[in-house]
């Protein structure tokens, strides 16, 4: 068994090399400027497409934009943005925290990129319904003789929607509040019934299919969004006297890399670091990976546009925001000196050393909602997947060897699930940018005919 997490690590560290940092920040500065700085110039008009002055309930599709960006956010916010921070901060210091911010901005305009030929490339599975996702765009937008690389996608998103990450982690903060403390050191038996329990609360949603995921979606993500920031607002007011100096330190940390602690990159300290902080972002917004164009590809409308612009909002709300506060709440609290890269247990200490007694019981009703709710998005990305494979007269087949995996990753250990998803989501990164790059000038085109409409009709 040491001998499989170490190889999965391996492969991990190694394919989230150079080759594919260039792929996912080159590409990204690409669309953001191929784009004509779109994600910026729009973002007044995203937000009303969002708030659905522009929806149809006639049009194609199985949810409405609200509810898709809910569901690519429910994915999105989640462990990474709790977890994936804490582990980026340990490892590179606060610098690590200005290479997501960057990756988050280029990450805005793949997105509208990703997300637009979700809708404009849509196709139909086995049984006639119509679907999105980069699977569908390689197949109806490349041709046929791009088969292969779709295939090739779904394959590795079977593993990258896997909720082992967020089983693990939930599991983690869970016997960290309420075991630990009653003196019990927890084991395989505590986490085999918090697995189990995980199971049944999961199944009852995602058993439901899209439009149930979407509607819960819509409803836990905003709750979760609002209590994590209170919560994070509170911690930084309690140390308002070192926010300025952190949030400088930020800065200056992303460029000497003095806190880095990880690998060294092309002969660095500062290489590693970037590519830290590209890794941790794309695993907390999933920008270029192409999970989130699966539940876009699902939104009803006939505007492509319109989706690829509600779908940029994620990463700002994602990582621009979300990340950040949890990145200050851990930098202010002094607890990132500790040493303890577990993940979870650096973010518990830095809500505990604010709000004794009551932090930790905060932060995991957080967590409870964002793994959660993440859990409930990857199932339905899962399905997409094998349902391309294998035929959607199968798909239901495949929540049992989702919730299955469930109980793998409440008692597997934090660096191997880590690395097998973050492995995966590198593996799905490559043909998401790689169709997404041939097919730019299709969005180009379409982005311009729909705003030289909207404003020949005053609706922007």
């Amino acid at each position: 068994m040491e001998g499989l997490e170490s190889s999965i690590i391996t492969f991990a560290d190694w394919i989230w090399g150079i080759p594919l940092l260039i792929l996912l920040m080159g590409g990204g500065f690409f669309f953001l400027i191929y784009s004509g700085f779109i994600p910026f110039r729009y973002l007044r008009h995203a937000y009303h497409v969002l708030r659905g002055r522009y929806d149809n309930p006639d049009d194609p599709g199985q949810i409405n934009h609200f509810e898709a960006l809910s569901t690519a956010l429910a994915a999105t916010v989640g462990m990474g943005n709790i977890s994936g921070v804490a582990i980026a901060i340990a490892t590179g210091g606060p610098g690590a925290i200005f290479w997501m911010w960057v990756i988050a901005i280029v990450g805005m305009a793949t997105k509208f990129f990703t997300a637009t030929l979700a809708v404009m490339f849509r196709g139909k599975d086995t049984l006639g319904i119509l679907q999105g996702g980069p699977m569908y765009v390689i197949r109806e937008g490349l041709g046929k003789k791009w088969i292969p690389l779709a295939v090739f996608f779904s394959l590795a998103g079977l593993i990258g929607s896997l909720p082992i990450f967020q089983a693990n982690q939930l599991t983690a903060i869970l016997h960290d509040v309420l075991i630990r403390p009653q003196g019990i050191a927890p084991g395989f038996a505590s986490r085999s019934v918090t697995g189990l329990v995980l199971i049944v609360l999961v199944s009852v949603v995602i058993f439901g299919g899209i439009r149930r995921i979407g509607k819960v979606a819509s409803k836990m993500v905003p709750i979760m969004v609002v209590l994590y920031f209170f919560s994070v607002g509170y911690i930084l007011i309690v140390h308002h006297d070192v926010v300025l100096h952190y949030f400088k330190m930020i800065f200056v940390d992303a460029f000497s890399a003095v806190n880095y602690h990880g690998q060294p990159v092309l002969g660095g300290a500062l290489g590693g670091l970037i590519i830290l902080g590209a890794r941790r972002a794309a695993f907390s917004n999933e920008a270029g990976i192409g999970t989130a164009p699966m539940a876009h590809g699902a939104a009803k409308t006939t505007e492509p546009v319109r989706e690829g612009l509600v779908a940029m909002l994620g990463p700002a709300i994602d990582t621009l925001v979300v990340c950040t506060l949890t990145g200050l709440a851990i930098l202010v609290t002094g607890v990132w000196l500790t040493g303890d890269v577990n993940g979870i247990s650096l973010t518990v200490r830095a809500f505990n050393e604010a709000m004794p007694q009551i932090g930790s019981y905060i932060l995991m009703l957080c967590v409870l909602i964002f793994a959660l709710s993440t859990m409930f998005s990857y199932s339905y990305y899962g399905i997409k997947c094998f349902s391309f494979l294998a035929g959607a007269q199968v798909s239901q087949w495949y929540n049992y060897f989702y919730v299955a995996a469930i109980f793998a990753g409440a008692v597997a250990s934090l660096t191997a699930v880590e690395s097998l998803i973050s492995g995966s989501f590198a593996l799905m990164a490559i043909p998401t940018m790689t169709s997404a790059l041939i097919l730019a000038p299709k969005v180009r085109r379409a982005a311009r005919d729909y705003f030289r409409r909207m404003k020949a009709q005053n609706l922007l």
